[in-house]
This record gives structure tokens, sequence and C-alpha cells, in this order.
């Protein structure tokens, strides 16, 4: 199969039913998503597909057919997403494990919800952070939209 991923097409050899974070992280060696569950509850995992966030552990690549984005193909060239700007001025990673998964799911948010409120991203933002880093996180997403400093 061919797969478009941050910008590059690789061509893989894998069986049709084998979960994209797999061909990703141990075909491709792309390792910023994450496995977490295994049944796509947390978002650790979560890529974007054409800008839509998409849990990679249980969705099979031969059902690819758009561009996949982890979290190494988000920055452009040497510089950061506003996302991933906000994330560290408002130092929201305590593990750090979920926050790919966390970033993506944020940048497709804002490009679907531009002025959220807090409760728009509480509804949004379905992720799960064992460190409980949620009001950085809003703050982060708020800042991202140009909505607080």
């Amino acid at each position: 199969m061919e797969l478009l991923v941050n910008g590059n097409t690789h061509v893989v050899d894998a069986p049709e039913e084998m979960p994209l974070l797999w061909v990703l992280r141990d075909m491709l060696d792309i390792k910023g998503p994450k496995f977490g569950c295994g049944v796509g509850a947390c978002g650790a995992c979560t890529v974007l597909i054409d800008g839509e966030p998409v849990r990679s552990c249980v969705t099979a690549a031969a059902d690819i057919s758009g561009a996949v984005t982890t979290i190494e193909g988000l920055p452009d060239g040497e510089r950061l997403h506003k996302v991933q700007e906000a994330w560290i001025k408002h130092e929201v990673p305590q593990c750090g494990y979920c926050q790919a998964g966390q970033i993506l799911t944020a940048v497709a948010f804002l490009e679907r919800t531009p002025n959220p409120s807090d409760r728009d991203i509480d509804m949004a933002m379905d992720n799960l952070c064992r460190c409980g880093s949620y009001p950085r996180l809003r703050a982060a997403i708020k800042t991202a939209a140009g909505l607080e400093g």
C-alpha cells in the first residue's frame, strides 16, 4: 500500500488489517503517535488524516486514502505550529505521553472552531491525560486561538 505521511509518500508491505499506528511506528519509524489503550479511547495515537483527528490504533492502514500528519509533520520548517508554541508557553506537558495526540486534536479543533469557549474546548478535547493537565491545555488552546496572552 501507498501512504502519504508528513508530505512524503511511503510504500509499505503490511497486512490490510494492520492498524495505522503500527505501520507508522514499526514500519516507518515514526514514533510520535503512541500506543495507549488500543481501543481508540485515550487518544495517545491520534494523527490527522486530511486535517481530521483519527485514532490510529483502530484505523486500518489500508483504509487510509488521505494525507496523514503526525506530530513530526506539524511544524512548518524550523518554526513550531502556534499550538506547539502555546503548549510550551503554558507548560502543558507533565509526563508528555499524550501530548502529540492532544496537540493534533487541538490543531484540528481550532481549524473548525477558531473562537472557542471553555465549553467548546472541554467538549472537543476528548483525549485523556493521566497527569490532569487540562487547565493548562485549555489555556494553551485559548492562547493559540489569540483569545488570551
